[in-house]
């Protein structure tokens, strides 16, 4: 069966007001985890579009755009996000919009050579997938450690979505105390977590990407291809 598309002008009118909130509501900065995927590339859009309607007064705070370079990852995946961050910082200078793109990648002790030969590690299989940690999540997570060293808290904005499993649906259920959309990270200290587009089906990330001009000049529809 098709999945039903739910989202409307009003649905969409009514999520941008509430990006708009949850920016407004404190001085943390944002992380946007984005890997160049539909569900990354649709929130950093949405919060883009959100961030353009405010007035110069009221973007206060800095929102990082974070990609992971594993070392080991395809050329032409490479260049694509490269060139991907290199149109979000030409686009948010232009526009004025405190985002900035950055690359994440492991350390070098971490790198997936230094394991193999180094450590002689096996290479990844699905009981022991050590490059996942090591060459993605741990970059990340150091890259976020530092901002919330310099700020005190931040918020993470992910592209996760309720449909897309029922452990991640349990998760998006545990809130904090703070009265809105926010829920405390689970391995993160003093970090938090917004995932504005949990509601949205696959069809209604389509619906968005393929309907709505891309802010800093990437081609949505050149992305659809990709899947």
């Amino acid at each position: 069966m098709a999945e039903k598309n739910s989202l409307t002008r009003e649905t969409l009118i009514e999520l941008i007001e509430l990006v708009q909130a949850v920016y407004k509501s404190d001085g943390r900065p944002w992380v946007i985890g984005y890997s160049g995927g539909k569900d990354s590339s649709a929130v950093l859009q949405l919060v883009w579009v959100a961030l353009s309607k405010l007035s110069k007064e009221e973007l206060t705070k800095k929102i990082f755009i974070i990609s992971s370079d594993t070392l080991v990852e395809a050329p032409a995946v490479v260049n694509r996000i490269a060139q991907s961050h290199e149109e979000i910082n030409k686009a948010a200078k232009e526009s004025d919009l405190p985002i900035e793109a950055h690359m994440v990648v492991p350390a070098i002790a971490d790198t997936f050579w230094s394991n193999i030969i180094g450590r002689g590690y096996p290479t990844p299989y699905t009981n022991f997938r050590w490059c996942t940690d090591r060459l993605k999540i741990q970059p990340t997570t150091d890259f976020i450690k530092n901002t919330v060293a310099q700020y005190g808290e931040v918020v993470i904005l992910l592209g996760a979505r309720r449909q897309e499993s029922s452990s991640r649906a349990q998760v998006m259920e545990n809130r904090d105390d703070l009265g809105n959309r926010l829920s405390r990270h689970n391995d993160l200290p003093n970090a938090f977590v917004f995932t504005p587009i949990e509601d949205w089906s696959e069809q209604d990330v389509w619906t968005y990407l393929l309907n709505s001009k891309n802010p800093w000049g990437g081609d949505n529809k050149e992305l659809k291809t990709m899947y």
